[in-house]
């Protein structure tokens, strides 16, 4: 099962034993089951699940898969197991409500982190600087980047370029509080991304 939420931002919380921990706070959005999929083919099953009911509207590509259950549709995520259970429980349409989430639960969190922009070698990669002394003009430049042989750059060589703004996964994250007043959870540690980033919530049934 996954469900959309929009990360509110991170506060703290004392457990039971007394312990601090930092906690991220993620409001859920609305999520209804879409579509299940592969329920033909052996060994195989897929549901998706839907963002609804805010300003934006999906494609006509996405729309149209769907039939009925597509007014308010923003986006899509698809979730895939190797049985016919993936929808037990839920009918077509059927939003995933806040009841589905208990505390101490472990879920698992898809979010994209904050993009930095353009970065050199010292911050994107920790590279070590050069002397800032005695006429160098080598402080924060890359150095060399190729062998005598090959005569070329190798792949995958560490150089500056665009950093962050990566789809991260974090699994096997704790909830640590529900508030089903709110429509918020509690999550135990960080979640990547800036505050009011759509993140996906996913729970294994």
């Amino acid at each position: 099962m996954k469900a959309f939420a929009r990360k509110i931002g991170m506060t703290h919380v004392y457990r039971e034993n007394g312990q601090h921990t930092s906690v991220t706070v993620l409001e859920l959005l609305p999520t209804k089951l879409c579509k299940v999929k592969g329920q033909d083919k052996e060994g195989y099953s897929g549901a998706v699940y839907g963002l609804f009911d805010i300003a934006k509207t999906a494609r006509k590509s996405i729309l149209n898969q769907y039939g009925d259950v597509k007014d308010g549709l923003v986006k899509v995520v698809e979730e895939r197991l190797v049985d016919n259970t993936v929808h037990e429980g839920m009918k077509l349409g059927e939003t995933v409500g806040i009841d589905k989430f208990n505390e101490g639960d472990s879920v698992n969190i898809v979010s994209t982190s904050k993009g930095k922009g353009f970065a050199g070698t010292v911050k994107r990669h920790g590279f070590n600087t050069g002397p800032k002394t005695h006429g160098s003009h080598n402080y924060r430049q890359p150095g060399s980047i190729g062998d005598t042989g090959p005569q070329r750059v190798v792949l995958g060589k560490k150089m500056a370029g665009h950093m962050g703004a990566i789809r991260k996964t974090f699994k096997n994250i704790e909830i640590l509080r529900v508030e089903k007043d709110k429509n918020r959870i509690y999550l135990s540690g960080p979640v990547p991304g800036p505050n009011k980033t759509i993140v996906v919530v996913g729970k294994n049934d």
